[in-house]
């Protein structure tokens, strides 16, 4: 009696599939099927014998190979099949044993493929395509947006997961190419300048026959406009009218009873002796720029320096903060309840200047010199040395002494305290103390070479703009030289160093430019920091580069129109340019602060005229002082 010849089994890797004619659900587009028989199989009648058809009855090539002396068939198509699409195997009567049975009894295997996943090919936003930040930038205003799918999609499914969300209301427009496989986003207005927006798609079924189809995030910047938000002024109007609009800080904004700066704005109560140092400078330009008269000055350096002789004093030197009504120290911090030696230089910068403008034939005028000349001699900088260390200290606490022990050494915005201490007529420190505090005994010079320029003085990179600007509102740098460096090219070189960071824009920060630049201390998106190219938390402040222009004043006039037309409209507010911003976050400043609306004025007046560095240097002490310390000036 001759055997049957019938199929065993049938396998999917490890997989034993039913040969029953029920759907096999989720069979992958690349099948390999291995079909066992109960005898050797006839290689000849396979091509006959085993079949696969598609659901329309087309015939799909298959592969065949042999294993277990030819008693399995190992079969796959030639190619991938359709995705999510339903195929019948045939086992027929056709197919032979070796011996010549046929196949005692038919077997059709029913599969549906697996619905592969689409897959988004490409997304690009004004032809600008995804970068290793994970961002596009610098999208153009009139922009669309086209996504490029592996597969057809389903328009109604797609559009219900699309969103396109910013601060700007949007509304588009959605066309399909190439078979409903790429999906065009059109705009009807243009997107709002310098702006963040995000592209999202919830994942989801929304392919061809229900393929499933990836989410999508995709964060996108708009450039920045072209066109002028202000109408086009001269430079030296529009330098005029940055120091008119940001002077109003120091004068409408002034603190009612002392007169001084506040620290901040939004403010209370809160002054600050650095910051009223840098606004009593200021006014001298105001005068002369016509925006007070001189009657008003004088008067209101009448009430600050009254305030200043009856304010609490520490060895003669302020604090940091003090209550603007009662003169009464706010403590800076829990140990900092005393003395603040850099921010009262900053005051006396500003003393000495405002002295030499003064026209001492006239009584008031004269009443205030003396008042100037008496708090000026009483600082007492060499209580600051701690018992002669031959170094300044930073602070002093009547309860606590020097226990924050923080030296002040260079090179930094602290350089005026030492020469003003060296040019000190009744407590005078030497140039040891120079050389061994401020110098470090040449720790602080630099001397390597950052996007092509040698860097004489400071950390990597030059640390923060402000460090060339606070002690140089007075003290003039154009021919300054001291064994250490020419002040003049470490102003100019720390300047441009920072403006080459910016523009190569390491870290890839939206909105940085050649002519959007400047790291300095100010707020930040995430509070106050001393941003600079080692700390750069994409937070560009003004007064960074508009402080720099004597040094840099070709860049620094390219980010003075880039900041007043272009993001005027985002930056300019009522003293003036607000204090910082970062478009990577979408974060401009609401505040202004004292110590970078000072610069701004002082250091626009002494690149246009020199004024306040004539008036500082012409002070016959601080010229004793720089020669003590062997500076050529």
């Amino acid at each position: 009696m001759r055997i049957p010849f019938v199929l065993e089994n049938i396998f999917q890797g490890n997989q034993t599939l039913p040969t029953d004619q029920n759907l096999v659900e989720e069979v992958v587009i690349n099948p390999v099927f291995d079909l066992v028989f109960s005898d050797e199989v006839a290689i000849t009648s396979v091509d006959q014998g085993l079949q696969l058809f598609d659901s329309q009855n087309n015939a799909i090539q298959l592969s065949f190979s042999f294993f277990n002396e030819n008693r399995t068939v190992r079969v796959s198509p030639t190619q991938a099949l359709s995705p999510g699409s339903t195929y019948q195997l045939q086992i027929g009567i056709l197919l032979e044993s070796s011996n010549g049975t046929a196949l005692s009894e038919p077997v059709n295997l029913n599969f549906r493929t697996i619905q592969e996943a689409i897959k988004i090919n490409t997304v690009e936003i004004g032809g600008l395509v995804g970068n290793s930040f994970n961002f596009i930038k610098d999208v153009p205003l009139d922009s669309e947006i086209r996504i490029s799918f592996s597969a057809p999609i389903n328009p109604g499914q797609f559009e219900q997961r699309l969103r396109v969300n910013g601060k700007q209301t949007l509304r588009y427009s959605v066309s399909y190419e190439a078979n409903e496989s790429i999906a065009i986003l059109k705009f009807p207005t243009p997107l709002d300048h310098l702006s963040k927006f995000e592209l999202t798609i919830q994942a989801g079924n929304y392919g061809q026959n229900d393929a499933p189809a990836p989410a999508l995030n995709q964060v996108f910047y708009t450039e920045v406009r072209t066109d002028n938000v202000f109408p086009l002024l001269s430079d030296e109007a529009l330098l005029t009218r940055i120091q008119e609009r940001t002077f109003k800080y120091f004068w409408d904004y002034g603190h009612p009873v002392s007169g001084l700066s506040r620290e901040r704005f939004p403010g209370g109560n809160l002054v600050t002796i650095g910051g009223s140092g840098f606004g009593i400078m200021a006014m001298i330009v105001a005068v002369e720029r016509g925006f007070i008269t001189r009657s008003e000055a004088v008067e209101r350096w009448e009430t600050i320096t009254s305030f200043l002789a009856k304010a609490d004093r520490f060895h003669g030197v302020w604090p940091h903060w003090m209550d603007g009504t009662t003169g009464a120290v706010i403590p800076f911090s829990v140990r900092d309840n005393g003395g603040d030696l850099v921010e009262t230089a900053f005051m006396a910068q500003g003393l000495l200047t405002v002295r030499q403008y003064l026209d001492a034939t006239i009584p008031q005028e004269k009443a205030i010199i003396d008042r100037i000349n008496q708090l000026w001699s009483e600082i007492e900088w060499t209580w600051y040395t701690k018992d002669n260390e031959k170094q300044l200290y930073w602070h002093w606490s009547p309860d606590m002494g020097f226990a924050i022990n923080l030296r002040i050494r260079g090179h930094n915005e602290t350089q005026v305290a030492y020469i003003l201490g060296a040019s000190s007529p009744t407590f005078p420190i030497d140039k040891a103390t120079y050389d061994q505090g401020y110098a470090n005994n040449g720790q602080m010079q630099n001397g390597r070479n950052y996007y092509g320029l040698d860097l004489p003085l400071g950390p990597n990179l030059g640390g923060p703009l402000f460090f060339s600007h606070y002690s140089h509102l007075g003290l003039d740098p154009r021919n300054l030289q001291d064994p250490y460096a020419n002040y003049w090219e470490q102003g100019i070189r720390h300047s441009t160093i920072n403006q080459r960071y910016c523009a190569d824009n390491p870290k890839g920060y939206v909105g940085y430019s050649q002519n959007a630049w400047g790291l300095t201390a100010s707020d930040g998106n995430e509070g106050y920091s001393a941003h600079s190219p080692t700390n750069d938390r994409g937070v560009i402040t003004p007064t960074a580069a508009i402080s720099s222009i004597p040094f840099t004043p070709e860049l620094s006039m390219s980010a003075i129109r880039h900041f007043y037309y272009q993001l005027g409209d985002r930056l300019w507010g009522e003293y003036g340019f607000y204090d910082a911003y970062n478009p990577t976050e979408e974060w401009v400043a609401s505040s202004y602060l004292a110590i970078d609306q000072g610069p701004i004025i002082c250091m626009i007046e002494n690149h246009r005229t020199q004024l306040l560095w004539d008036l500082f240097m012409s002070a016959p002490e601080i010229q004793s002082g720089l020669r003590n310390l062997g500076f050529t000036f």
